[in-house]
């Protein structure tokens, strides 16, 4: 039996979508004054994408979960393609010493982006027909490898959180996830220490009083935008970082400015609506009605929660910095719309709920 349609969880990502939207419209400004002479340049892009990625949302809120158990491998193998697709010059561009972007008739997006779902979808299949632990950790592997190739450590540690918390609750032999979570972590500490540019932001991490107008002059940008935001903050509109002294000001680092312009209050109220939107998921995954549906529900929160993590926390001076868009906010029309996505498969599943989570919500209305 079908539950209604969930408005609140519904309502909640269209405020975060509109609030990020006012936050691209303002911190973007100065950038895209400078190199498009039109300052509402990034907005435009960002308000397609929202749009798009709002009606997908609503449209798969209401296709039933099943279908993507049917095409999950499919669409995984597509999504390896795009992957590869990266590294064909003329299909591809390179920036900031990475090849991550896809390039067709003056289109742009990110791959990447694209495999953090259909891998989610496919480890969710796996977890359903119950296959051998081996089964998990290679298509993972492969993605990984793949995106490390571009290079990109900050969406191989998201998809790394993605497929362990699916493999965890997928209820494999414990020492398998122990082993695996060992090999990642000496992993990443290995393509860290190979990588002088990944092993200079580690070191800035620790030393960030060090080169503050070279390797340290990111983080320091940071903080100048933390600290001259205070506990009130400068205003909305008014952050200085953001013209142009703060790398990355409407993409990865956007919490930066936010913070500087709502400063220690505004960031708090931030955090505790994501922290709200992220239990909202997860509950979502507790109460699904299927194995299928619980593991890929627990993907995508982990997806997600997993991304508001990392970027907030290295955003804070808490983590090295990673390049991690910060989701319904950061610039960006791949990551905007299939955040989008994620989420509107989160609330058909939420529709199949079990019995259980409404008779939780029943006699939670009868004790009041």
């Amino acid at each position: 039996m079908k539950r209604p349609f969930d408005k609140q969880f519904f309502y909640l990502i269209l405020i975060l979508v509109a609030v990020g939207l006012i936050f691209v419209a303002d911190i973007s400004a100065p950038q895209a004054l400078n190199f498009f002479n039109d300052k509402f340049h990034f907005l435009k892009s960002q308000i397609i994408s929202a749009v798009i990625g709002i009606v997908i949302m609503y449209i798969i809120s209401f296709v039933n979960y099943s279908l993507y158990k049917k095409i999950a491998t499919p669409l995984f193998i597509f999504s390896c393609l795009l992957l590869l697709l990266v590294f064909i010059p003329g299909l591809s561009y390179e920036a900031l010493g990475a090849r991550r972007w896809i390039n067709i008739v003056g289109f742009n997006f990110q791959p990447s982006e694209v495999v953090k779902l259909t891998l989610a979808i496919y480890l969710a299949k796996l977890a359903e027909i119950g296959k051998k632990p081996i089964a998990y950790f290679a298509p993972f592997v492969l993605v990984a490898g793949l995106i490390m190739l571009q290079p990109d450590l900050g969406t191989t540690l998201v998809i790394s959180i993605i497929a362990l918390a699916q493999i965890f609750v997928s209820g494999i032999p414990f020492l398998y996830f122990f082993i695996s979570l060992l090999v990642g972590l000496l992993g990443v500490i290995g393509l860290i220490l190979i990588s002088p540019y990944r092993r200079d932001r580690l070191l800035t991490f620790f030393e960030n009083t060090v080169d503050p107008l070279g390797k340290g002059y990111h983080i320091r940008q940071i903080l100048l935008a933390l600290g001259s935001g205070g506990f009130f903050g400068v205003g909305l509109g008014q952050s200085r970082q953001k013209y142009l002294f703060l790398p990355e000001a409407s993409t990865d680092s956007i919490f930066a400015a936010i913070a500087e312009e709502l400063g220690f209050l505004g960031s708090f109220v931030l955090i505790i609506i994501f922290a709200f939107f992220v239990y909202k998921a997860f509950m979502i995954a507790r109460y699904a009605p299927d194995t299928f549906s619980k593991i890929l529900a627990v993907g995508i929160s982990s997806w997600i929660s997993g991304q508001i993590i990392i970027n907030i926390s290295s955003m804070t001076a808490l983590t090295p910095l990673t390049g991690i868009p910060l989701p319904f906010f950061s610039y960006g029309g791949t990551s905007l719309v299939m955040v989008l996505v994620g989420c509107g498969i989160l609330l058909n599943i939420n529709r199949y709920g079990t019995k259980k989570v409404v008779d939780h919500r029943k006699s939670r209305r009868h004790y009041r």
